[in-house]
Protein backbone atom coordinates (compact mmCIF):
# COMPACT_ATOMS: atom_id res chain seq x y z
CA UNK A 1 0.00 0.00 0.00
CA UNK A 2 1.36 3.21 -1.07
CA UNK A 3 1.24 5.83 1.40
CA UNK A 4 0.65 9.61 0.17
CA UNK A 5 2.90 11.96 1.75
CA UNK A 6 1.71 15.68 2.63
CA UNK A 7 4.51 18.28 1.11
CA UNK A 8 5.56 20.91 3.31
CA UNK A 9 8.24 23.15 2.02
CA UNK A 10 10.43 23.45 4.97
CA UNK A 11 13.60 22.80 5.55
CA UNK A 12 13.14 21.82 9.39
CA UNK A 13 10.22 19.74 8.85
CA UNK A 14 11.88 17.57 6.09
CA UNK A 15 15.12 17.07 8.26
CA UNK A 16 12.88 15.74 11.29
CA UNK A 17 10.45 13.99 9.30
CA UNK A 18 11.75 10.51 9.12
CA UNK A 19 13.06 10.48 12.55
CA UNK A 20 9.09 11.45 13.53
CA UNK A 21 8.35 8.09 11.64
CA UNK A 22 10.87 5.80 12.77
CA UNK A 23 9.97 6.79 16.18
CA UNK A 24 6.16 6.69 15.24
CA UNK A 25 7.03 2.81 13.74
CA UNK A 26 8.91 1.79 17.19
CA UNK A 27 6.00 3.00 19.04
CA UNK A 28 3.80 0.87 16.84
CA UNK A 29 5.96 -2.05 17.46
CA UNK A 30 6.27 -1.86 21.27
CA UNK A 31 4.29 -4.41 23.01
CA UNK A 32 4.53 -3.04 26.36
CA UNK A 33 2.77 0.50 27.57
CA UNK A 34 6.10 1.42 29.47
CA UNK A 35 7.97 0.81 26.02
CA UNK A 36 6.08 2.49 24.43
CA UNK A 37 5.74 5.69 26.55
CA UNK A 38 9.86 5.70 26.20
CA UNK A 39 9.79 6.14 22.97
CA UNK A 40 6.92 8.55 22.85
CA UNK A 41 8.90 10.71 24.83
CA UNK A 42 11.56 10.51 22.73
CA UNK A 43 8.81 12.17 19.88
CA UNK A 44 7.84 14.82 22.24
CA UNK A 45 11.16 15.91 22.22
CA UNK A 46 10.92 16.47 18.52
CA UNK A 47 7.57 17.73 18.67
CA UNK A 48 9.09 20.38 21.09
CA UNK A 49 11.93 21.15 18.61
CA UNK A 50 9.26 21.94 16.18
CA UNK A 51 6.68 23.60 17.95
CA UNK A 52 9.69 26.22 18.90
CA UNK A 53 10.19 26.88 15.58
CA UNK A 54 11.93 30.39 15.36
CA UNK A 55 10.77 30.83 11.22
CA UNK A 56 7.06 30.17 12.28
CA UNK A 57 4.68 32.63 10.31
CA UNK A 58 1.33 32.11 11.08
CA UNK A 59 0.06 33.14 7.51
CA UNK A 60 2.35 30.66 5.98
CA UNK A 61 -0.01 27.42 4.81
CA UNK A 62 3.38 25.26 5.51
CA UNK A 63 3.83 26.35 8.77
CA UNK A 64 0.14 25.82 9.79
CA UNK A 65 0.32 22.16 7.95
CA UNK A 66 3.50 21.31 9.52
CA UNK A 67 2.11 22.96 13.34
CA UNK A 68 -1.61 20.74 12.44
CA UNK A 69 0.75 17.48 11.85
CA UNK A 70 2.68 17.81 14.73
CA UNK A 71 -0.04 18.97 17.04
CA UNK A 72 -1.71 15.74 15.97
CA UNK A 73 0.84 13.55 17.00
CA UNK A 74 1.26 15.22 20.48
CA UNK A 75 -2.49 14.30 20.97
CA UNK A 76 -1.47 10.28 20.42
CA UNK A 77 2.06 10.96 23.18
CA UNK A 78 -0.25 12.59 25.62
CA UNK A 79 -2.28 9.64 25.12
CA UNK A 80 0.09 6.84 25.36
CA UNK A 81 1.34 9.27 28.67
CA UNK A 82 -2.02 8.91 30.26
CA UNK A 83 -1.95 4.89 29.29
CA UNK A 84 0.85 4.62 31.09
CA UNK A 85 -0.20 6.29 34.22
CA UNK A 86 -3.48 4.01 34.48
CA UNK A 87 -0.86 0.91 33.68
Amino acid sequence: MHKKRTKIDCARFQEREPVIEEIIGKINMAKAVSEKARFAEELQKVIDILLSCPEYNGKSLDCKNCHFIIRLRERVVNLIMKAKKLA
